[in-house]
């Protein structure tokens, strides 16, 4: 089936997590298929990490956080009908939704390819779109769940690859920082997900390295609040680097502190050792793929949690003190 393949197209347009967690698809799919063409579906905004990737022919950006908004109604539409037509003129022989949304759906049904695969428990319907549906267990890493369907494309997995897009190792804001650091990321997508940020500026303060805050600019604030319990000991570069400066940063850090989220896996993709505090997220499913990295949580019967409504108190997150982070690391890595 999977003869004199030519023309591939991933669709994983966000998040920045995940798009991490697809790399090692991307090398095991590269490695089978030397000569083809392979196309990516990519989120504005995080387009900027795989930009100039040696592995990706092109690159199709979309605005899908404008999608759902009324006001942009017009504008979507001609987007979509214009990915539609592009799509379809590219004659792609394997598109694959590593996403496993309605709206990823429609995009693989877009490409108009002979073989569609994606997840058979994937969301929304999505599965209603492909023509090969492949199980992928909920109870192992995402990574290992991706490459499943590299697997059954007939791909070696034997090994993880994190192929990263070409950056500046040495980018300008790295003049601004000491020799030795390490870099916490307090921000989280969800608020159930994020320790407090009093205690991560409270946790910089008893560590003997200087911490460097990472975060977007629109998370600011929350940077602030740790250099400001950080006793002089934690600077922000909050909104300050772009995804490949931000991958430099990370790479000559000493250690990496955070939340779940997703420079935690540039971080561990980077075999940066991740200290990742872990409240009602599955760690197996999304934790810090590799076996120097830590995770840190609270002993509760009722973690992780899938819940659709969100917790009143956040416990998980609430009730671990900023000694019990501070013993592991010290006992890891020395450093406090």
């Amino acid at each position: 089936m999977f003869d004199n393949i030519k023309k591939i197209l991933i669709i994983k347009p966000s998040a920045l997590g995940d798009i991490v967690h697809s790399l090692p698809f991307l090398a095991a799919v590269k490695e089978k298929f030397p000569n083809a063409e392979i196309d990516w579906v990519v989120a504005h905004g995080l387009h900027e990490f795989l930009e100039g990737h040696e592995m990706i022919d092109k690159l199709w950006v979309i605005k899908k956080d404008l999608w759902k908004k009324p006001g942009n109604l017009y504008n979507t539409i001609k987007e979509i009908n214009n990915l539609r037509k592009g799509l379809k003129a590219c004659r792609y022989d394997v598109s694959i939704d590593l996403s496993g949304l309605l709206r990823s759906g429609i995009i693989t049904w877009f490409s108009n390819a002979g073989i569609k695969i994606g997840f058979k428990e994937s969301d929304e319907g999505s599965p209603f779109f492909y023509t090969h549906k492949i199980h992928g267990s909920m109870d192992i890493h995402a990574i290992d769940r991706y490459l499943e369907i590299a697997k059954f494309m007939g791909c070696s997995i034997e090994k993880k690859e994190y192929p990263f897009a070409p950056y500046d190792p040495d980018p300008p804001i790295l003049k601004e920082l000491p020799p030795e650091y390490v870099v916490m990321s307090p921000s989280a997508g969800k608020p159930a997900n994020r320790w407090q940020a009093e205690k991560f500026g409270r946790l910089a303060a008893g560590l003997n390295l200087p911490s460097v805050i990472i975060s977007s600019a629109a998370e600011a604030g929350i940077a602030k609040e740790v250099v400001a319990n950080s006793n002089g000991k934690a600077v922000s570069v909050a909104g300050r680097t772009s995804l490949k400066s931000l991958s430099a940063l990370i790479a000559k850090a000493s250690f990496f502190v955070c939340n779940d989220t997703g420079p935690m896996h540039i971080a561990a993709a980077l075999n940066v050792p991740v200290f990742a505090v872990f409240g009602p997220a599955n760690p197996v499913r999304t934790g810090p793929c590799g076996t120097i990295h830590t995770i840190i949580r609270k002993d509760m019967d009722c973690a992780p949690c899938y819940a659709k409504k969100p917790c009143p108190n956040f416990r998980c997150m609430n009730e671990l003190s900023v000694e019990d982070v501070f013993r592991v690391i010290d006992q890891k890595v020395g450093k406090s």
